[in-house]
């Protein structure tokens, strides 16, 4: 039986046509970044980029929502090769998992083995505060999706593979240590992802709190799975844009998260661009 084009044909295309625009000779970047809501700005940091719109990239899908300028930027960040997606996609956009997942596909294929996935969140543990930097333990996928689901390709991963350490705690512990270094107040958290695009409500927050969730988002689970798949290395860092619905008396929007991105942005770009020189070192 004849089949089409599969993930990992799109991908190879997608990396290939990449790799055709980069300067010859350039290195294959060592880290990826996905940069979330609010968040994007960091990308300024990146060296003599190559900027590529995800709608010049075969196959990628085209961010929709303010705050992401969809972009691809593959230059270097303190001397290191990188990739970063100034922002990305979200399944409340009209896009299977298997769609928001794919530039991860790419970055991988690239030969990123470390990714360092950012997002706004809204902070359901009461110890946390708007514009907290947050390293994330783990997740709870309250999607009812995966996007794995269907036809395994051996080429990307196995069929069934091992998510204990969905975060890594090497990685971890090197932003836990560089937010010492640079007096910031970093904890760790696990972070819930539901589907969205409405913001949740009060009483789904207590549950969720009580499944034992510190902060909720819309994105980033179905990017780690996929990562993990490919036995790509996640660290995960959430800004707190705003406190969860019911935490405090106030209504919820996207305004807000934008603006609290904007206001801790310095502090961000710092802790990211020590985590990547530490990761970088450890991998020379």
């Amino acid at each position: 039986m004849t089949t089409g084009p599969t993930i990992f044909d799109h991908a190879s295309e997608a990396r290939d046509s990449l790799l055709a625009r980069l300067p010859a000779g350039y290195p294959p970047p060592q880290i990826g970044l996905v940069l979330g809501s609010g968040l994007g700005a960091f990308a300024d940091r990146i060296v003599s980029p190559t900027i590529l719109p995800f709608s010049e990239i075969p196959h990628f899908p085209k961010s929709t929502v303010e705050g992401h300028s969809g972009r691809l930027l593959i230059g270097s960040l303190e001397g290191i090769p990188v990739a970063a997606m100034q922002g990305r996609v979200h399944a409340y956009e009209g896009y299977t998992p298997r769609e928001v997942t794919f530039p991860v596909r790419v970055l991988g294929m690239l030969g990123v083995r470390s990714l360092i996935v950012t997002n706004a969140a809204g902070g359901i543990r009461t110890d946390l505060h708007q514009g907290q930097l947050v390293a994330l333990s783990d997740h709870i996928n309250f999607t009812a999706q995966n996007p794995l689901v269907g036809t395994n390709d051996a080429r990307l991963g196995p069929r069934f593979f091992d998510m204990s350490e969905a975060y890594s705690k090497r990685l971890r512990g090197y932003a836990l240590a560089a937010a010492q270094r640079l007096g910031l107040d970093v904890p760790e958290g696990v972070y819930l992802c539901v589907s969205g695009p409405s913001f949740e409500t009060p009483a789904e927050i207590r549950a969720f709190r009580a499944l034992g969730a510190d902060l909720v988002g819309m994105s980033t689970v179905h990017e780690v799975i996929v990562a993990r798949h490919m036995g790509i290395e996640v660290l995960g860092i959430s800004c707190v844009t705003n406190m969860a619905a019911g935490v405090l008396e106030q209504g919820l929007n996207h305004e807000e998260v934008l603006e609290t991105g904007l206001r801790v942005q310095h502090d961000f770009a710092r802790l990211l661009a020590a985590v990547v020189t530490r990761i970088a070192g450890s991998q020379a």
